[in-house]
């Protein structure tokens, strides 16, 4: 008797058309439209849906009531009524009216940009800090499109997230418990930040800078966390494949040792859900001793992305380091040909704000990268001579630990180092070994 295989059938994907729309008046818009499209297509294929067709579309003007105007409506319901389309994505934020309208004009279930973000983040939070954060920010958008009545929602949504879910279960959700639901994921949330803030100061104790890298989604900071920590965090060219911040211990090539800090990756018009859900996790950003902005330089659309970057910094109070200029981590110089290589080299070397260009992938520029990291740190750093006494062992550990040591002499009675410590450490010195305080020689500047 034969053996029989059975096959269990795979869900087929549902069949998607992506628009990004632009108004023909708004120069910068014409000029990226086909980038953008870009964009909003891999998102799309970041949460598995079929993309049948993806457009640009130039608007005259905005429609309040269906956001295009009745020709363009008509036009898009013949061609996804012809393509069997099961979802349009606009690749813009849509009214809970709009959205609506659209709906029933087109006879297809339509989400724009900001549920577009929301599903994916859905999908890769991992974490119980993580899901809390997407969960609120899915409470919090859901409840701006409780209009009306959810007859829409119940004949074209279900299962989990926004192309199979909340679904059933927010359809018998009423507004009040709702916001009961969001009281408490707040909550909790609460308990995260309050953890977080903990975990800063135990770290002061240590204590050692914090390195934060930052940049647009997929611009390879994962890739770049794992080249320079030996780490194994989830490295993809995928659109937010990290969503919950990491962090590992890094040797600088001075000796001094940093904690580097993988988080989020931001994107254009990120929703303000998103960015209030996220405030927890992105505050490590903001408690940082160094910013390190890892940008794609390959991306075509490299400068707005950086832009995009910088707003969302802003948001997050960070505006000096913003206008003073961020440490910028131009990466993905594999990927360039020779002359633009070469331009990417001029632009390093001809900025204030430090700059280096890498690949993380390869490994090339990451020697440079460190060094100037180490500079970065060690431009506040002052000169302390200390005679160390030759049993005292855990002092001279100590400034090992804690400083670069510029010179050591050994002598009969001990030793006597030079070492260069920020100023926090030093007073953290005196304080620990208090017999130094006072025959320890007046910390001088590094030249």
């Amino acid at each position: 008797m034969g053996e029989s295989t059975f096959q269990i059938d795979q869900p087929t994907p549902e069949r998607a058309f992506v628009i990004h729309t632009f108004l023909r008046n708004d120069a910068a818009g014409v000029a990226g439209a086909a980038n953008r499209l870009e964009e909003a297509v891999g998102l799309t294929a970041a949460i598995g849906l079929e993309v049948v067709d993806a457009q640009t579309l130039g608007l005259a003007r905005l429609h309040p009531s269906t956001f295009l105007g009745k020709g363009a409506v008509e036009r898009l319901s013949e061609e996804a009524a012809a393509a069997d389309i099961d979802v349009i994505i606009f690749d813009t934020s849509l009214s809970p009216g709009q959205q609506r309208n659209l709906e029933t004009a087109l006879n297809t279930k339509v989400i724009d940009r900001t549920a577009l973000i929301l599903e994916i983040f859905g999908a890769r939070a991992q974490t119980r800090e993580g899901r809390l954060q997407v969960d609120l920010a899915h409470l919090s958008y859901q409840r701006s499109r409780l209009v009306r009545s959810w007859t829409h929602l119940e004949r074209q949504r279900g299962g989990a997230g926004f192309m199979g879910g909340p679904g059933e279960r927010q359809i018998e959700l009423d507004r009040r418990m709702i916001d009961d639901r969001i009281a408490r994921l707040k909550k909790d949330l609460e308990t995260v930040r309050k953890r977080r803030g903990l975990q800063r100061k135990s770290r002061q104790k240590v204590p050692y800078p914090v390195v934060a890298l930052v940049g647009y989604t997929n611009a390879g900071k994962s890739t770049l966390f794992n080249r320079l920590t030996g780490a194994e965090v989830m490295a993809a060219d995928l659109l937010f494949a990290t969503l919950d911040p990491t962090m590992r211990s890094l040797d600088l090539p001075t000796g001094q040792k940093v904690i580097l800090s993988d988080t989020v990756g931001f994107i254009s018009d990120l929703p303000t859900q998103l960015v209030a859900a996220f405030r927890a996790t992105l505050e490590e950003v903001t408690g940082a001793d160094v910013i390190l902005h890892v940008r794609d330089v390959s991306h075509p659309d490299t400068e707005r992305q950086a832009e995009s970057v910088h707003q969302i910094l802003r948001e997050l109070g960070l505006e000096e380091q913003v206008e003073a200029g961020l440490f910028e981590v131009l990466n993905k110089i594999d990927l360039l040909d020779a002359d633009q290589a070469e331009d990417v080299k001029r632009r390093v070397n001809g900025e204030n704000a430090p700059r280096v260009g890498v690949s993380a992938l390869t490994g090339e520029g990451c020697v440079e990268l460190l060094e100037l990291l180490a500079a970065q740190l060690g431009a506040g750093r002052r000169k302390l001579e200390v005679d160390v006494a030759l049993a005292d062992g855990q002092s001279l550990s100590w400034l090992y630990d804690h400083g670069e040591v510029l010179d050591r002499q050994d002598h009969d009675a001990g030793t006597r180092l030079t070492v260069a410590l920020d100023p926090k450490d030093i007073a953290r010195f005196h304080k620990r070994f208090p017999a130094y305080a006072t025959h320890t020689p007046e910390a001088s500047s590094i030249a």
